[in-house]
C-alpha cells in the first residue's frame, strides 16, 4: 500500500489535459487545478495510463509544436 494517492494502483483517476496538450493522470477526489480540464472520468490507474499512452505521441508541447511548424514553413 502506497501513501501517495498518484501511485495508488487501486485508486480511482481522472485523465487531465492542458491547453499544451499535456497530460496528467489526477486523483479522482482531489480538485482539478487551475489549467486544466477533465478528459476522461473515473478510470483505474492502469486505464488511465493506457488511455495517455495512446493519446500522448509527443511531449513536446503544443506551443513548441506550432513554433516548429511555422519555421519549417518559413525555410521553404
Amino acid at each position: 500500500m502506497t501513501n501517495n494517492p498518484f501511485d495508488d494502483p487501486d485508486g480511482t483517476f481522472h485523465v487531465l489535459v492542458n491547453d499544451e496538450g499535456q497530460y496528467s493522470l489526477w486523483p479522482e477526489f482531489a480538485a482539478v487545478p487551475s489549467g486544466w480540464r477533465v478528459d476522461r472520468e473515473s478510470l483505474s490507474r492502469d486505464d488511465a495510463g493506457t488511455y495517455v499512452e495512446s493519446v500522448w505521441t509527443t511531449l513536446q508541447p503544443a506551443g513548441l509544436r506550432a513554433g516548429a511548424s511555422l519555421a519549417a514553413e518559413d525555410a521553404s
